[in-house]
């Protein structure tokens, strides 16, 4: 499976030979053995990602690059969860909520600013040693957003923060897996360790249901209320 080891705040997932798609800040799709999940101090405001990114790895001793995530939770709070071919793990922060009420109240056309900075993110690394092409790979990571949203929004209300990203990978020397739908076994397998490993992350980070019930409650947040326009083909 993989290896995993904290250091100086920062999360290593290891795996030789891993193909890696990521939806973070220095996402799309990566032959690396390692992706980090990286825990930045409350108020923290860097917009030179890359060199920060590289900084706190090697503070840590870790010298190989891959895909990195940013979060600002304590990674005392990073859950994991293994089933079969896969693995996942999960940090959840939720001061900043993105709320997406079916019925919007204001029926408005224009979205409004919300140049906010954002401290929380619900961060998932996933990955399988199965062996994926490209489109299995990325609807992997489609069915791990689908959990995420689910898990969230049953136990919070919420689908999601202004600012999730999520990490999939396998291991293209595997034994090759064709379809990664909610049917196969590394879709069911990814749904089930996402699901475990969030709601533990998300249990521990908030241990008496202590986060936002509402985006007006949380230090930063968004509701997605105005409306587009719906139109018919033909």
């Amino acid at each position: 499976m993989f290896e995993t080891a904290i250091t100086e705040a920062v999360f290593r997932l290891r795996r030789e030979g891993t193909h890696w798609l990521s939806t973070g800040w220095n996402g799309g799709h990566w032959n690396s053995p390692v992706a980090y999940n990286i825990s930045v101090p409350e108020d923290w405001g860097r917009t030179d990602l890359g060199a920060y990114v590289a900084d706190r790895r090697q503070r840590a001793g870790f010298e190989r690059d891959g895909p990195a995530l940013l979060t600002g939770v304590d990674l005392d709070h990073l859950r994991g969860a293994r089933y079969g071919p896969v693995e996942a793990y999960a940090t959840v922060g939720l001061s900043n909520p993105a709320a997406l009420p079916i019925d919007p109240t204001d029926g408005g056309t224009e979205q409004p600013d919300h140049d906010r900075p954002d401290a929380g993110t619900v961060n998932l690394l996933v990955g399988t040693v199965r062996a994926l092409e490209t489109a299995p790979l990325a609807n992997m990571l489609a069915v791990a957003v689908e959990a995420k949203a689910t898990v969230l929004s049953v136990e919070t209300g919420f689908p999601g923060t202004t600012t999730d990203a999520i990490v999939v990978g396998c291991d293209p020397d595997g034994e090759p897996a064709e379809y990664t739908g909610s049917l196969q076994e590394v879709g069911a397998a990814t749904r089930a360790c996402v699901r475990d490993a969030l709601l533990a992350s998300l249990r521990s980070r908030y241990p008496d249901d202590g986060f936002p019930a509402t985006v007006e409650d949380a230090r930063h947040g968004v509701a997605t209320t105005f409306t587009s326009e719906v139109f018919r083909i033909g």
